[in-house]
């Protein structure tokens, strides 16, 4: 009598817990493969529920061509990416967890309650539903010479010997959340081409402010700006000045500029319009009316309302003779040097820049040495500014990886699934 038992499932093991882990696990469940989730923290999804603390922003509501150009010189492979899964797939799929979201005035798109946590909840029961297992404080070490993982846990170690394998192990940025980067040896001695891992959307140093300025002003913000680099165009908004130089939103718009031009010049000079809605020539006319027995600080505040952090950085970075001259002053104003040298530390950006090369992976972000290794989320080579277009694009890439993963074992691998 023949066995008429169905097959077993595939097995597929994925290390790590973020988005595009979650994502992939998601995937390949509901596909009716065996998954089994690796995360070396005590609970997984930890970066994304501290993303979530100052307000949940999942996504964009921008339509889908500004929203690919966002993501630069890796436009066109993110854009493969989102084709699977883009933000509105995204926000049906929130909806489905029992979620409802709203677009934002900047277009940035929340859950209603702004909360990271109650979407992780009801994520996670419904992977545990799907018969999804995860196994917390479970540290991926690699590879033993015949392929199979090796996984360290509290109690000791393991092996692991799936049918396929979703790397989703992240940046290296947020050590304490998991995401170190200690992955890149063990990649690179397989022959994956890694490049280096960088900081992105941080925060950068100045050579060093003066100590009035640092005493007075660290941790001020600098509203109702705009920031650009010297040979570019300049963009409204607002950032804080740190003990050390700048940080903010508006210079981690621009974050990817300054490090390249930092890394291919030794330092970039961005230019600060103080008073951004004020032509050049109107701040001239305001400054030469006559300011009699009044100092500079009073003229400057009561004919342009320049004060606190502004007219203190005008203060740390024009020459004293620069305030005898009413032009010369008023440019400043309009387009103020900041010279920045060097990124803050990687661990405290939001993100990474860098990762596993898009040459060393297919276009099932299988990596091309090592079949049956899939890629997804921040450890590959490309970044995103904030405003959701990360967290989309790392969702996006687990459901790229998980559909790479059933068509690789449905139609290369060996028929019998590991038991």
């Amino acid at each position: 009598m023949t066995d008429q038992r169905p097959p077993r499932p595939y097995h597929v093991a994925i290390i790590g817990g973020g988005p595009a882990g979650l994502m992939a696990a998601e995937r390949l469940s509901q596909a009716g493969m065996r998954v089994d989730l690796y995360d070396g923290m005590a609970s997984v999804g930890r970066k994304f529920l501290l993303a979530g603390v100052g307000g949940m922003n999942i996504t964009h509501s921008e339509a889908l061509p500004a929203f690919i150009s966002r993501y630069a010189e890796r436009s066109d492979w993110v854009a493969g990416w989102l084709r699977a899964f883009d933000a509105d797939h995204l926000r049906t799929w929130i909806q489905g967890l029992g979620i409802d979201t709203f677009v934002g005035s900047s277009g940035r798109v929340f859950p209603t309650d702004m909360k990271a946590a109650p979407l992780l909840r009801a994520w996670l029961k419904r992977l545990r539903d799907a018969g999804v297992v995860i196994h917390t404080r479970h540290r991926w070490l690699g590879w033993q010479a015949d392929g199979v993982l090796k996984i360290c846990y509290p109690q000791g170690e393991m092996q692991v010997r799936p049918d396929a394998t979703v790397l989703a192990l992240g940046g290296a940025s947020w050590t304490r959340l998991g995401s170190d980067g200690a992955w890149v040896p063990g990649l690179e001695a397989h022959e994956v081409e890694v490049n280096p891992l960088q900081a992105a959307n941080c925060g950068f140093e100045v050579g060093a402010w003066s100590d009035l300025l640092r005493e007075r002003f660290a941790g001020a913000p600098l509203k109702n700006i705009a920031m650009g680099l010297s040979d570019g165009p300049l963009r409204l908004g607002e950032c804080v000045v740190t003990a050390t130089g700048v940080e903010g939103s508006l210079v981690y718009a621009l974050s990817a500029q300054i490090r390249e031009r930092i890394n291919a010049q030794g330092k970039a000079v961005v230019h600060l319009d103080l008073l951004p809605s004020t032509s050049v020539d109107s701040v001239v006319k305001a400054l030469s009316k006559p300011r009699g027995s009044r100092s500079m600080a009073k003229h400057l505040h009561s004919q342009l309302g320049l004060d606190g952090v502004k007219a203190g950085l005008l203060r740390e970075l024009a020459h004293k003779e620069d305030f005898a001259d009413t032009a010369a002053l008023a440019r400043l104003i309009k387009q103020l040097p900041v010279t920045l040298v060097r990124p803050r530390p990687l661990d405290e950006a939001i993100s990474t820049a860098g990762g596993v090369a898009p040459e060393a992976l297919d276009e099932r972000l299988m990596l091309k040495n090592m079949p049956g290794v899939f890629c997804a989320g921040e450890m590959l080579d490309w970044e995103a500014p904030t405003g959701g277009y990360l967290l989309t694009a790392c969702f996006a890439s687990g459901c790229v990886a998980a559909d790479g993963v059933l068509s690789w074992l449905t139609t290369f691998s060996p028929s019998t699934p590991t038991p």
